[in-house]
């Protein structure tokens, strides 16, 4: 019997992630009904080594793009993997209605600012005590805890039943800040939640996080006892940490000065919104530095995890304007490596210790650094306050989606009743009902390198694999094409590749194979095209059999006399380079 496949109906509300579900960055959920798209954030992935050349990775807008219905952002924090794909969203997609927190605001017009994109509605703030309506929707917001204010829940009223998307969250009994809405919570489970989209990242840490008060406890004690500057190197996106090191160095009498793009524009959004309360004459300009006491200054700067262009690798490699490092500095890492930044944090403090500084990497910052996402016992609590029907783990890689299921199951959820979805999956949801559906939409990631905002292609990227591992080969061909004769023999030039010297007799062979097949290929009528790809052909080919390694192959065809005079110069002069070796 042929199985019916499930897909949408009419009246069905359709879930799907265009970002966020198996990997930790571009968080991006869309919640479709009828004429109507909500979209819950729109964030930015920062590439790997893996990806050479590339600056961000974005999700792949195209449902978007070609989707006429009324379309409503609401955003849930300021983070970058919450908005840093917003500039390239409101490029190419039509927003009818735009909501964030006020935090979130001052960073989205600061971003637009700076890349000279206007959004001609405005972006309505949103709290804890805010409603949303929308034609089909209804949403209500709860606040939580995380690494940088103003964060939020999001509650989601649908014709199908209530989804509740709880963004990126913790729990911290002695918060930074405001509570969470532990009421509001605990209100949603007594009322019903049909369906809960809850942060994964932190899924396999066990236990409860450690919270942000005792940190400032011991950022105060660092400061008292450090002679000379104090120099502190942290996330630009952890809000909260920024602003107590800021509070504790002027409570120690010392001067503050900021370092790192993105360090400055928030700790500039902070202070204009006043989530950090520091007055003017607390900060010193860069050229005060070497006017005032260093026992009395603090830099705080970005560059904890080893970024080679952030603030701290300049000025452990010596070229920072403004910094030059003394024996008397003490540099302290805020933050435990990612996982991946190891090799490159390590580098930086190599260079620090070799000139002269005190560096500090197990102090007690690192010793008690705290995540601003929940740990499985706080995953237990947000499942146990919510109890919903259906569990969907999001803003994860697959093994954090899958533990998280986990303890959804662990803690009373129907297994048949836990999604673990991937980028693209449709989710239906039906009659406070949800499944999976065969339909899906595109979940692809789109790189962005520079100003190009089109995005590379993967055969790009590919490019630029095999030329790191491969290097290239070129090959100059010389042809008059009005007489269809080939004026010299190919020429080939190879960089990253082989060592021309002890491979002359293999490139002299691929020489004359080029040759022979252009001599094939201009026996009859032909297009330069098809005479290059004839011989990256037979060259590929040729040298993938001789070496068993890949490379770029380039031709080059000439066809004027001026450039034949230049490579037949060319070629004397190598023949005259290689007898002097001789």
């Amino acid at each position: 019997m042929k199985k019916e496949l499930n897909y949408p109906k009419k009246n069905d509300t359709l879930i799907y992630a265009l970002g966020g579900l198996g990997e930790v960055g571009k968080n991006m959920t869309c919640f479709e009904h009828d004429d109507e798209i909500l979209i819950i954030d729109c964030g930015v992935m920062f590439p790997g080594e893996d990806l050479p050349g590339v600056d961000y990775v974005i999700p792949d807008f195209t449902t978007l793009v070609n989707n006429p219905k009324k379309k409503i952002l609401v955003i849930t924090h300021g983070h970058e993997d919450h908005i840093g794909s917003i500039p390239f969203l409101l490029k190419s997609v039509k927003i009818d209605a735009f909501y964030a927190p006020k935090f979130a605001i001052g960073l989205i017009n600061k971003k637009l600012e700076e890349r000279k994109i206007i959004y001609s509605r405005e972006i309505k703030v949103i709290n804890n005590t805010s409603t949303v309506t929308t034609k089909h929707f209804k949403l209500g917001f709860f606040n939580t805890i995380h690494s940088i204010p103003d964060s939020l829940g999001v509650i989601i009223n649908s014709p199908n039943g209530r989804i509740v998307h709880t963004g990126d969250f913790k729990f911290d009994l002695t918060p930074v800040g405001a509570n969470s809405d532990y009421q509001i919570m605990s209100f949603l489970g007594q009322v019903g939640v049909d369906l809960l989209l809850s942060d994964s990242t932190n899924s396999e840490v066990s236990g409860f996080s450690t919270s942000e008060k005792q940190v400032a406890q011991k950022i105060n004690a660092i400061m008292q006892k450090t002679q000379g500057r104090l120099i502190v190197a942290t996330f630009a996106s952890n809000v909260h940490r920024v602003g107590q090191i800021l509070e504790a160095a002027v409570k120690n009498g010392r001067k503050v000065i900021v370092f790192g793009r993105s360090m400055e524009n928030v700790v500039e959004i902070s202070r204009k919104l006043k989530t950090i309360d520091i007055q003017e004459n607390n900060f010193l300009k860069p050229h005060e530095l070497n006017s005032h006491p260093d026992e009395k200054i603090c830099i705080v700067c970005t560059g904890s995890q080893g970024e080679p262009m952030a603030a701290l690798s300049r000025i452990a490699s010596g070229t920072h304007r403004h910094i030059r490092l003394k024996p008397t500095d003490t540099v302290v890492f805020s933050s435990s490596p990612i996982p991946g930044n190891d090799g490159s944090v390590n580098s930086v403090v190599n260079k620090l210790f070799r000139s002269g500084a005190n560096v500090l990497t197990k102090s007690v910052f690192t010793d008690l650094h705290t995540t601003g996402h929940a740990s499985q016992d706080e995953q237990k609590l947000m499942l146990q306050l919510i109890k919903p029907t259906y569990f969907m783990p999001v803003h994860g890689e697959y093994r954090m989606l899958k533990t998280h299921a986990n303890t959804g199951i662990a803690t009373g959820v129907d297994p048949d009743k836990v999604i673990i979805a991937g980028n693209g999956d449709v989710i239906i949801f039906r009659n406070k009902q949800a499944f999976r559906s065969d339909y899906k939409v595109s979940g692809e990631d789109i790189y962005i390198d520079g100003n190009d905002t089109s995005g590379i292609a993967s055969s790009v990227l590919k490019d630029r694999a095999i030329l790191a591992s491969g290097g290239f080969v070129s090959v100059v061909v010389t042809l008059d094409s009005r007489n269809n004769e080939i004026l010299t023999r190919p020429s080939i030039i190879s960089r990253g590749f082989v060592f021309i010297k002890d491979n002359q007799t293999m490139m002299k062979e691929a020489e004359a194979i080029v040759y022979e097949e252009l001599k094939r290929t201009m026996r009859k009528k032909t297009t330069f095209l098809e005479i290059k790809n004839n011989i990256k052909h037979v060259l590929e080919a040729f040298l993938y059999k001789e070496t068993k390694r890949h490379t770029i192959v380039i031709p080059v065809i000439l066809n004027s006399v001026e450039a034949i005079n230049q490579i037949k110069q060319y070629q004397e002069n190598k023949k005259k380079y290689e007898k002097n070796k001789k």
